[in-house]
């Protein structure tokens, strides 16, 4: 890796980081040199995650936080813990597989919108959008104050956004996607950028599906499941002094080309942030 993608003297907080996307971009970051702060709900998987850090980087500074994102108290002591962070990736989310579970199996279907429970609706919504805005207002201040910060939102496709069934998985990426739009034009001429990382496809990651769905699913010739190691290269590309100037864009970690200059690939796939229509293409 070459010096001006290192990370060293970075300081970085993932959510979500205990397992599946978070776990390999909270890695991919401490083999970079950023100090990194780990945050999940699930104590074992944080355990096991600053465990796999250390045995990356014996001498790396990485730091374990179990709790509730729907917590506001915890967010706030999280972005403290981590010193206010350089890097802050929002990965947090309840899947699909949360409001609609057995929906990959033969005979499954996604539940109709009106068949949910508020309690998931509102926890799709806390988890998925109102926590990483959260982070987001906690953690601008000092990135401002430094002129230099990086943010990256975890969000998905919009063919997967408004799918029959979808919802409300896809209306709170939709929320997460319009909200970094705006935070690009709140920060504008502040140093700190706003980007979207997507897996671009059905990722590999614990939640997603059970073992009997995925088995299900794997009879389908259009069904694809992206391994979460795809994430490590361009998050560290967006947390590097290499992607200054570049904000309000959104790549899919399934499109990257590891084996191209980051530069040239991040460029390549890129798209603006948000739902324009685009004269001659329709949607995207």
């Amino acid at each position: 890796m070459s010096d001006d993608i290192r990370l060293d003297g970075r300081t970085a907080l993932v959510t979500g980081a205990g397992r599946g996307l978070g776990a390999a971009m909270a890695l991919a970051l401490v083999r970079a040199g950023a100090e990194v702060t780990i945050v999940d709900i699930n104590e074992q998987a944080v355990r096991e995650q600053e465990r796999a850090a250390t045995a990356l980087q014996p001498a790396s500074a990485v730091r374990g936080l179990v709790g509730d994102l729907r917590d506001r108290d915890f967010c706030r002591a999280a972005v403290l813990a981590s010193g206010g962070p350089d890097i802050l990736v929002n990965n947090a989310a309840l899947l699909p597989s949360f409001a609609h579970p057995g929906r990959l199996l033969e005979g499954g279907r996604f539940n109709r919108f009106w068949d949910l429970d508020d309690s998931v609706v509102e926890a799709v919504l806390d988890v998925n959008f109102l926590a990483a805005d959260r982070m987001v207002r906690l953690s601008a201040p000092r990135m401002i104050e430094k002129g230099w910060g990086r943010i990256v939102n975890v969000g998905t496709r919009l063919t997967t956004m408004h799918n029959p069934g979808a919802s409300p998985y896809g209306p709170s990426k939709a929320a997460l996607e319009m909200a970094s739009e705006i935070w690009v034009k709140d920060l504008a001429g502040t140093g700190v950028t706003v980007n979207l990382l997507s897996p671009g496809a059905a990722a590999d990651t614990p939640g997603f599906a059970t073992d009997a769905e995925k088995a299900n699913r794997s009879r389908d010739p259009k069904f694809h499941m992206m391994a979460p190691r795809k994430m490590a290269a361009p998050i560290v590309w967006l947390a590097s002094d290499r992607s200054n100037g570049f904000n309000g864009q959104a790549i899919e970690a399934d499109g990257w080309d590891e084996t191209r200059p980051p530069d040239e690939e991040a460029l390549r796939i890129a798209r603006p942030l948000g739902f324009e229509f685009r004269t001659g293409s329709g949607i995207r």
